[in-house]
Formats: structure tokens, sequence, C-alpha cells
């Protein structure tokens, strides 16, 4: 407990600007004008307010650096850390990283301070006793009891979600605060709890310290983070997408995407490949890779392998920098789209389709230079629309081959059938969601229906 702290920060709160005040236009010599001028004056002139919170931290090192969340520090102007013992410090950010919530501080003090270690959250199990403490709803240091309820919980906070679950009572103001072990290590950060009322109802969620550990000691060398960067856009392997591709059973991430002049590029990573493993660790859901490349060391030349065709492939790949990169858009070829202007309904996939021309591209406003086909329909009770394909949508691609023209889905579907194969794999460009270019597996249907 010596070495849990309290976090209080502050931070500067604009009042409300004479600028969002109704104006008025009073008349020459009305009594009203000097009032309302007056009135502005005294709002403009107005201190800042100053809001504060609260949070929980815990100390690493007998020099003073404390390990928190970044959502506790964040916008803070002044961050002091309170110890067990009532001894205040004002506290330095070393460096923060929002994708993990983790927050890095420092204290200056001539005195060793008491600290914790971290243990391995890799070898905590479901129904090992966990204590968690911190500073709930500001009333100081508190021990709570439970057991680990679960593990990599993924609750779509970031995009390396990899969460312990815990049913030790955590409320607001444990955030920051360390998840110990029996041995008195610490094997999680607390960071969040799902509460319909925001109380604890058992449900709680910490930082793994696997993954903490890599994070802190980046912001303790650098000041930030410095992760690896691969350059693709992912999404899961489904048991329908497994089966399209030939693989015997659903595991890896499917490449939806290679972003331009990115390691993955340079590589010579495709669209539809499915990377299987990387730096020799097996990839057992799309949702592990993210993780596994940030953890990889910038600069790094990595084994990859990938299935594509049918078969498994090697690829190397130098890593770059995930921080010095910008969000960048997906590469394409440039060549022209089909000007056929015949449309086909297809049956065994439940869509209409028709080539690309400037009458599809004026009706469903689709930017210039696109290439594949649009859809045109969608059956109602199809299983292309149970997965959302909608009227405008582009396919890009069947079975990872590109279509241009009618005949190029024909030949494809015609193949698929000729195989056995009960569905077919389409890369879509869709014009609405989160993701624009997805894969989507359509199950194949007879064409008398």
């Amino acid at each position: 407990m010596p070495a849990v702290v309290n976090i209080s920060t502050t931070q500067k709160v604009a009042g409300r600007s004479t600028e969002d005040l109704p104006q008025f236009d009073f008349p020459p010599g009305s009594p009203f004008r000097e009032f309302f001028d007056q009135f502005q004056r005294k709002r403009r002139d107005a201190p800042q307010r100053r809001g504060t919170s609260l949070g929980s931290g815990f100390i690493i090192d007998k020099t003073g650096y404390i390990v928190t969340n970044n959502h506790v520090i964040e916008g803070a102007d002044q961050i002091t850390a309170v110890l067990q013992d009532e001894r205040k410090f004002e506290a330095t950010l070393i460096g923060r990283d929002p994708k993990t919530d983790l927050a890095l501080l420092k204290v200056k003090t001539t005195q060793d301070l008491p600290y914790v270690p971290f243990g391995s959250s890799d070898s905590a199990r479901v129904g090992d006793w966990v204590l968690a403490i911190g500073n709930p709803l500001g009333l100081g240091g508190t021990v709570t009891a439970g057991i680990i309820s679960a593990r990599g919980r993924d609750i779509r906070s970031g995009p390396y979600d990899d969460y312990i679950q815990t049913d030790a009572p955590i409320n607001r103001g444990n955030s920051g605060g360390p998840l110990f072990n029996m041995k008195g290590e610490v094997v999680g950060i607390n960071t969040a709890i799902l509460s319909p009322s925001g109380g604890s109802i058992g449900i709680g969620f910490s930082i793994p310290s696997q993954l903490a550990v890599g994070v802190i000691d980046q912001l303790r060398k650098y000041g930030s983070t410095r992760r690896g960067w691969l350059g693709v856009q992912i999404q899961a392997v489904t048991e329908e997408i497994a089966e399209s591709l030939g693989l015997d059973k659903p595991y890896g991430a499917l490449v939806a995407g290679v972003v331009k002049k990115s390691p993955a590029e340079a590589s010579g990573f495709k669209t539809g490949d499915v990377i299987l493993s990387f730096d020799g660790r097996r990839v057992p859901e799309s949702r592990r890779l993210p993780r596994m490349v940030a953890e990889t060391d910038v600069g790094k030349a990595v084994s990859v392998e990938v299935w594509r065709n049918g078969k498994k492939t090697k690829l190397s790949v130098k890593l770059g920098e995930l921080e010095k990169v910008d969000q960048a858009s997906l590469s394409s070829s440039g060549s022209e789209p089909a000007t056929d202007k015949s449309g086909r309904e297809f049956k065994e996939l439940g869509l209409s389709l028709s080539p690309l021309n400037k009458e599809m591209v004026s009706k469903f406003d689709l930017e210039e230079g696109v290439e594949g086909l649009v859809v045109t329909d969608v059956g109602a009770e199809s299983n292309a629309s149970e997965k959302g394909l909608k009227p405008g949508d582009i396919i890009v691609e069947i079975n990872q081959e590109k279509v241009k023209s009618i005949k190029d889905v024909v030949e494809q579907v015609e193949k698929a059938e000729k195989a056995g194969r009960r569905s077919v794999l389409l890369l879509v460009k869709f014009r609405q969601g989160e993701d624009p270019l997805r894969f989507v597996p359509l199950r194949l249907t007879k064409k008398d229906g």
C-alpha cells in the first residue's frame, strides 16, 4: 500500500465566451445598451474556473517514477501525487500513450520511495485471486479483493485491447491503480469498468502487465512510444472466408488492403493474403496481429508466413515506425474503369451488377477512377442482403481476382461451382461504414432459387 498513490489533477476550465452570448442591436440612446456592455465586460474579465479530478497510480522505481492511466492526467495543468503517509509531490509528465491509456509520471525526491515490481500477467490464470488498491471516489488507499474472471477481453477502447477482467470491486478513482497477484506483484493496471449505474457491479478491466511494461519502458526512454508498423488493413477470418480460400480452419488475419509506400507494400504483401504467423509466432486471430507488430522493434526484419493462392508463402519485411506515419489510404492501380454498359442479375450471389460507366458514377455519386463492378440491386432475402451489401457498393475482386467486366464474374462463379465450393469471397468497397474496403464471403445459391 505505501507504493500506491492518489493522483490529483487540476486544469483550467474556460468560462463561456461573450461570443457565445446572444447579440442585440439596441436603438440609439437605449438605456439597455450600457447595461448589456457592462455585463459582457464582466463575463470577459471573469477568471477561469479550475476543474479537479482524482485517480490512482503506483510507484515502480525508488527514484519516483509513477504509472497511471492517460485518462487520469489528460489535459491537466498540474498533477499532484499523494502518498499513503500524506506526503505530497508535484509530478511531471514523462510521457503518455492514448492507445493503451497509460502514462508515466516522475516526482522529485531526495529519499528513496517505496515501490512495487511487475509480475507476469501471462502466467496469471482465470480463477487466481487478485487485490486491487486505489483511491475509489476520493476515499484514499482502499483494498478490494476478487479473482481473475477472464483474460484477453476486447472492450473496443483501442487497437491493442487485451484486458484482464476481474470481479475485484473497482470504482471511479481506482483508474491507474495496481492489480496485484498473491505475491504482491503488479499483473494489471485498473482502467475501466462495465456498469449501467457508474458503480462497481463486479466487471472491471485491467491492462495486463505484459503489455504495459513495454510501453512504460519506451515512455521512460523516449518520452513517447515507438511501435513497429507493417502497413496493412486487416479483418477477421471467418469460417466462410476460410472455406472460400481453402484454409482448413479459420485463423490468421486477412489483408483487406495494403498501404501505399508501407513496409508491407515494399515486401510484396497483397490484398487477400492471410497472415498466418508473424516473426515466428502463430496469429490465432486478426485482433492479435496489431499488438504483435506494435511490440516488435522498429527496423527489425521479420519473417511473415501468408496463405496465398491456396498455399503458404514466406515473406520478409523490415518494420517501419507507426508514430511517424499518417493515416494512409489504400493503394489502387491506375487502370481505367470498364466502359461496357450492360448489366446482369446473378441469382447465385443475390446481386445485380453493372460495369462502371459515367451513368453509374453519376447515379450513385461514386468517386472518379474507381474500378470494379457496381451493385445495382440486392435480393431482399439473399445472403448478400444479410451481409449488408447495398446498391452503389463496388465489387473489386472475386476470389482474389480483380473484376472489371460481367464476364469476369461469370468465370469466377463457374470456377467456384466446379470446385465444389459453397461460397465465394468478394472484396467490396462500401459506400458507407467504418471499413470502406472489406472482404465479404457470399454463400452461393442455385440459379433456380
